[in-house]
């Protein structure tokens, strides 16, 4: 009976690890939600969503599709707080013994920063002259002595921010960095469709107006009219023909029609002419008022 149940138990102990074994083989195991070790610090799936989901709209969904930039954002912030802690610095938290959070993580990161660059870089009066002269036709007909302040606090900023960059990419240079871009590839999710040349050449002989929207799936007022050109797109079907161009795709197409700045909006008639056309950012009320003029109700 004793050696009945012993094996058994040696039974359920291999059957046990047959599953553990075979989870660990579907799920590729620990290291399979590892997206990158960062001097042998990982930096794993569930955190990367932590954080971007602290990012807004259209962001979020620019990252979401470009996971290798926020990620990279990330290692950069993980470098930082390495060297904050190889100097002494400790989050309040883990003075107190307990387990950093990513707020305390972000505060030791921004008081090492304000330390180490808080030194106040000289600026000389030839600095401030070089840069007045360069820039005379921005200053509104303003006196060198009355903006020479400001033109200071510029040239400083500016010398901290490049003081910063040289830091960060020393720290990128000497760090052991392995990225999983396998892994990015399969987080990544899909961008918006965008329509093509032969759609764009159908909806001008369609014989209603035609909206365009030139942009970028990486541009964000591009990804602000979006929702806006959705409803539009909804609310007058039948009556117009609302299009989105991606300029990077179809460069061809961009060229021909000279667009220079993104968003471009470009209004076409029903014979396919262009009437009207509005760079940057367009509200909902000023589009429909636009189709208005061309007759869409």
């Amino acid at each position: 009976m004793r050696r009945r149940s012993i094996i058994t138990g040696a039974i359920v102990i291999i059957l046990l690890g047959g599953v553990s074994l075979f989870y660990l083989a579907y799920s590729g195991g620990s290291d399979a939600q590892v997206l990158a070790v960062v001097n042998g610090e990982k930096i794993k799936v569930d955190r990367f969503n932590q954080e971007i989901s602290k990012v807004k709209e259209p962001n979020r969904g620019i990252f979401r599709e470009n996971p290798a930039k926020f990620l990279e954002g990330m290692i950069i912030r993980r470098l930082v707080l390495q060297e904050a802690r190889k100097q002494g610095l400790l989050s309040a938290k883990e003075k107190k013994g307990q387990e950093a959070s990513a707020s305390s993580d972000e505060a030791l990161i921004k008081e090492f920063l304000e330390k180490r660059f808080a030194s106040v870089h000289a600026v000389s009066q030839q600095e401030v002259e070089t840069f007045y002269e360069n820039y005379k036709d921005r200053m509104e007909g303003k006196p060198l002595e009355q903006v020479a302040p400001m033109i200071e606090q510029i040239i400083r900023q500016g010398k901290q921010q490049e003081q910063l960059e040289q830091f960060i990419r020393d720290l990128r240079k000497s760090a052991r960095i392995e990225i999983n871009h396998d892994r990015l590839q399969k987080i990544a999710a899909k961008p918006p469709d965008s329509n093509t040349e032969e759609a764009f050449s159908k909806a001008l002989k369609s014989g209603r107006p035609v909206l365009v929207d030139f942009g970028s799936n990486s541009c964000i007022p591009c990804r602000q009219m979006r929702p806006i050109l959705k409803e539009i797109r909804k609310e007058h079907s039948g009556k117009a023909e609302v299009l989105v161009i991606d300029v990077y795709k179809y460069q061809n197409l961009a060229r021909a029609h000279k667009i220079q700045i993104i968003p471009t909006l470009a209004f076409f008639d029903s014979n396919g002419k262009e009437v009207h056309r509005h760079k940057g950012f367009m509200s909902k009320k000023a589009i429909i008022e636009q189709l208005r003029k061309m007759g869409v109700n």
